[in-house]
């Protein structure tokens, strides 16, 4: 059931980079990221759909529980600059806010990891 929620989870996130969040997305890309924002946000929501319906699919899950989680590892910097360039975002309007945020992508990463142990 975790397995197929994160992947709802992941899915819709996804969807939302490409559709109706894509400009707020768009914002939390850092400056230091060496592509335009909106290639960045397009390509990291088919990730999201991808490992989401690879999850709900429940083939491999191992498999999708490690690309998830290499995902929820490799977006973290973008989490730490949304702290220290202080960029609001999804409602992260104040430093305690986007401090919370960063506590929840460990979360992330056990989530991913807890719901896929077993292949």
């Amino acid at each position: 059931m975790a397995r197929v929620a994160l992947g709802g989870f992941l899915t819709f996130a996804g969807i939302g980079h490409l559709t109706f969040s894509r400009q707020e997305f768009q914002a939390q890309v850092p400056s230091w990221v060496p592509l335009d924002p909106d290639l960045v946000v397009l390509g990291s929501g088919i990730v999201e759909i991808a490992l989401g319906l690879g999850l709900i699919s429940g083939k491999r899950p191992k498999m999708f529980g490690h690309l998830a989680t290499g995902l929820f590892i490799g977006v973290f910097p973008g989490n730490i600059a949304q702290f220290v360039e202080r960029r609001d975002g999804f409602g992260l309007d104040t430093d305690r806010k986007r401090a919370a945020r960063l506590l929840l992508q460990p979360v992330l990463v056990d989530w991913a990891l807890s719901s896929t142990r077993q292949d």
